[in-house]
C-alpha cells in the first residue's frame, strides 16, 4: 500500500527529471525493504540508481546511465592520529591510565616548532590545539615527563613543564593584558620591598638578615630600571615610584607568551615580581631565589624547629614550582 502511494506521488511529477526518478526508485526500495524481514546481510553500502523503467531512455543515451549511479559506503573511522588532554589535566591529580608505550618527538606538521608523539598520536592541549614547542629541548623535556608516567595512571602534578607549555599556548594569548594587570597590582606589596621593624626585639634579627640578603637585589633593581625602590614596614605595603612601575610594566609587555607564563608562575610561587624578573634576567639562580623567598620562615624554623608534614612539604613544593618555571624559561630560548 505504502509503495503504491509513493509511486503515484512521484509519477505525478516531471517524468523527465532524473533526480526525481532516482528518488522514486530509492523510496520504492526502502519501502519494500521495510515491509520485509531484516536480512542477515552484513553489507553497509547504499546504492542510488535510475528506475529500471527508464531502460529505453538509457539505451538511447548509450551507457551514460551507468555513470549516473551514486554509491555511498559507510566506512569505519580511521584510528585517531592525535590525543587531546582533558581540561582536568590542568587541575586534576590523575586523569587516566597510561595508554601508550613509546614517547618521541618530531618536527611539527607545519614545520614551525616541535611536537610530542605518544606512539603514533600527536599530543594536543586541552583545547585541542597541537602542542607545538618552540625548541627541540623543550619537546624532549616534555616527552620525558610523559615517559615517566606509570601504567596505573597519568599524574599531571608530575608534569609541570607540560602544564606551563599549555598555559603559554592557551591562556596567555587570550588573557595577556589581564595577567600583566594582576602582576602590577601586586607589585607594590612585593616581598623584597617589605622590611621587618628594626625597633623590636622579636624582629631585629629578621631585619638584619633582610638587609644583608635583600639590599643587593634592591641595588640591582635600581641599576636595572633607573629608579630606587621604596622600602616599607607596613603590613599593607607601600607605593613605588611611577617611573619604576612603568619600567616594570614595559618589560612585561615586551615578553613573549612563554616568558610571561613563566614569570606569572614564578610570581605566584614567590609572591615577588622582582624575584621573578631577577630570575628571568639571570640575576638569581634557583637556590638563591628560594633562599630569599623563605628567608623569614627558615629563620623561624631554625629557632623553633621544623614541623614534619608541613614545612618540609612546603619547601619541596616551592622548589618544584621555582625550578620548573626557571627551567621552562631556559628551554624555550632559541640558541
Amino acid at each position: 500500500m505504502a509503495l503504491a502511494v509513493l509511486r503515484k506521488t512521484f509519477n505525478s511529477l516531471n517524468p523527465n527529471d532524473r533526480i526525481l526518478r532516482s528518488l522514486s526508485s530509492y523510496a520504492a526500495v526502502a519501502t519494500d525493504n521495510a515491509e520485509k524481514p531484516e536480512s542477515n546481510s552484513s553489507s553497509s553500502s547504499f546504492t542510488f540508481s535510475p528506475d529500471q523503467n527508464d531502460s529505453t531512455n538509457n539505451t538511447n543515451k548509450g551507457n551514460a546511465a551507468a555513470s549516473d549511479d551514486i554509491y555511498i559506503k559507510s566506512k569505519k573511522p580511521p584510528p585517531s592520529t592525535s590525543v587531546t588532554m582533558p581540561m582536568s589535566f590542568m587541575t586534576g591529580s590523575i586523569v587516566g591510565k597510561r595508554f601508550y608505550k613509546q614517547v618521541t618527538t618530531r618536527v611539527a606538521e607545519d614545520g614551525n616548532g616541535w611536537s610530542v608523539m605518544l606512539d603514533y598520536r600527536t599530543l594536543k592541549t586541552p583545547s585541542k590545539r597541537p602542542l607545538k614547542c618552540p625548541t627541540l629541548r623543550l619537546a624532549k623535556a616534555i616527552a620525558a615527563e610523559w615517559d615517566y608516567q606509570l601504567t596505573d595512571g597519568i599524574r599531571p602534578f608530575t608534569m609541570p613543564l607540560m602544564k606551563l607549555a599549555c598555559t603559554a599556548l592557551e591562556r596567555v594569548p587570550l588573557t595577556r593584558s589581564h595577567i600583566i594587570s594582576n602582576l602590577m597590582t601586586r607589585f607594590h606589596q612585593d616581598l623584597v620591598f617589605c622590611r621587618a621593624p628594626d625597633d623590636n626585639e622579636l624582629t631585629t634579627g629578621v631585619y638584619e638578615l633582610q638587609v644583608k640578603k635583600m639590599d643587593p637585589l634592591l641595588k640591582w633593581v635600581e641599576s636595572e630600571f633607573g629608579f630606587k625602590p621604596v622600602v616599607y614596614s607596613s603590613f599593607f605595603g607601600g607605593k613605588q615610584e611611577d617611573g619604576l612601575v612603568n619600567a616594570v610594566n614595559t618589560l612585561l609587555k615586551k615578553t613573549n607568551d612563554n616568558e610571561l607564563a613563566a614569570i606569572d608562575a614564578l610570581t605566584s610561587a614567590s609572591h615577588s615580581l622582582i624575584i621573578s624578573i631577577a630570575i628571568f634576567r639571570g640575576k638569581l639562580q634557583i637556590d638563591e631565589a628560594i633562599e630569599l623567598i623563605r628567608l623569614e620562615e627558615d629563620m623561624q624554623v631554625e629557632k623553633w624547629g621544623l614541623v614534619e608534614g608541613g614545612h618540609d612539604l612546603d619547601v619541596a613544593d616551592l622548589k618544584v614550582q621555582i625550578a620548573s618555571a626557571t627551567v621552562f624559561l631556559g628551554l624555550t630560548k632559541k640558541v
